[in-house]
C-alpha cells in the first residue's frame, strides 16, 4: 500500500519500521522539526528522521501544517493511506480526508480512555493496572475518532512510565501491520468510542515534580513511576531538591509523613497513611543519578529527618 507516515519520537520508530518491513511503500514521512538538544544545544533530528533518511524516504518537516504547503505536498504524492504515530502536531480535515483510506492513529491507551497527549504517563500517575494501544480512524476531534484494533498489557507494581513506553512502542507496530492487513481485506469493524467513558491526559509540566509526602504511599510511588524519566518526581532535604528516579513500596512504618524511618543499607521515608516507600535511586542538583545506599555513603541522612 502507498503510505505517508507522521511521527516524530522514539515511540513511533518501531511503526516506520514496521512499514518497511512489512513491505509498503512508505512515499514520505512527516516529522517535527529538529530540536536544540544536550549541554551545547545543537539542533538534533527527531528519531523518526533517522530512520527515513537511513532507507531514503523523503522527509518534511513544516513547523506548522496549516500554514505550510503541506496539503499540495501530500496531493502530488497521493498516498492511499496516512499513519499517525505521536506526530505532535493536529492534523487539518483537509489532510484527513485526503487519502483513499484517510489517515489511521496509532494512540497508546486503550480507548476511550487516556484521550491527549501524555496518555503512557497519566495510566502509570493514577496507578492503573493494564494499558494498550488502539488503532483509530482519525476525525476532527482529540482523539476521538472510530477504535479499529486494541491491544491490552499489563503494568507492573515497579513498571515506571519508561517501561510502558517501551512495551508499548512495539505493541503499537503490531496493532498498526495488523490493522492495515485488515484494512486491505475488507475487514475492518470500525467502533463508536464512548464519551462518557472518556478522560484527558494533558502534557506533563514541571508543576507536577514536587512529591506531597502526606498522600497514601501507593499514590507517592506512582508519582515516582509516572514522571520517569521525565520531568521525574522531586523532594526537598536540606534545602536541596532531590529527583526521585526509583522507589519501592514497603509496608507499615512507624513516622510522620516525610520524616526519614530508615537510612544506612536503605532509605525509607513514611507517607501519609503510615505506609513507607523505599527511595531506590535518585540524583541530586548537579549530579548523575546514584543508588541511595551510594548517595548516603557520601551524604549521610540522619533517621528522623524529613523530606519536604
Amino acid at each position: 500500500m502507498n503510505i505517508v507516515f507522521m511521527g516524530t519520537p522514539d515511540f513511533s520508530v518501531p511503526c516506520l519500521k514496521r512499514l518497511i518491513d512489512d513491505g509498503h511503500n512508505v512515499q514520505a514521512v512527516f516529522t517535527q522539526p529538529d530540536r536544540p538538544k544536550g549541554r551545547g544545544n545543537h539542533l538534533a533530528p527527531p528519531p523518526v528522521k533517522e530512520l527515513a533518511l537511513q532507507h531514503g524516504i523523503p522527509v518534511y518537516q513544516p513547523e506548522k501544517l496549516r500554514k505550510s504547503d503541506a496539503l499540495e505536498i501530500l496531493k502530488e504524492i497521493s498516498p492511499q493511506l496516512i499513519i499517525v504515530v505521536a506526530y505532535g502536531q493536529i492534523l487539518p480535515q483537509s489532510i484527513i480526508e485526503l487519502p483513499q483510506y484517510g489517515c489511521i492513529n496509532i494512540h497508546a491507551s486503550l480507548l476511550p480512555r487516556y484521550r491527549g497527549a501524555a496518555p503512557i504517563q497519566w495510566c502509570v500517575l493514577n496507578g492503573e493496572k493494564k494499558s494498550g494501544v488502539t488503532s483509530m480512524q482519525m476525525d476532527a476531534g482529540l482523539d476521538t475518532g472510530d477504535m479499529l484494533l486494541s491491544a491490552e498489557c499489563e503494568i507492573g507494581e515497579n513498571d515506571t512510565a519508561e517501561d510502558l513506553h517501551d512495551r508499548l512502542s512495539v505493541l503499537g507496530a503490531e496493532v498498526m501491520s495488523k490493522t492495515i492487513d485488515l484494512l486491505e481485506k475488507g475487514g475492518l469493524n470500525p467502533v463508536k468510542q464512548d464519551d462518557s467513558l472518556s478522560n484527558y491526559a494533558p502534557m506533563l509540566t514541571k508543576e507536577l515534580c514536587p512529591i506531597d509526602w502526606s498522600e497514601p504511599a501507593q499514590q507517592v510511588h506512582n508519582k515516582v513511576r509516572g514522571l520517569y524519566s521525565w520531568p521525574c518526581a522531586t523532594a526537598e532535604l536540606d534545602g536541596r531538591t532531590i529527583k526521585i528516579h526509583k522507589t519501592q513500596l514497603c509496608g507499615k512504618v512507624n513516622g510522620k509523613a516525610g520524616q526519614v524511618v530508615e537510612s544506612g543499607k536503605k532509605l525509607i521515608v513514611a507517607c501519609g497513611d503510615g505506609q513507607g516507600v523505599e527511595i531506590v535511586t535518585l540524583q541530586a542538583q548537579g549530579k548523575k543519578a546514584m543508588s541511595a545506599q551510594d548517595y548516603m555513603r557520601g551524604n549521610p541522612i540522619e533517621k528522623g529527618k524529613s523530606f519536604s
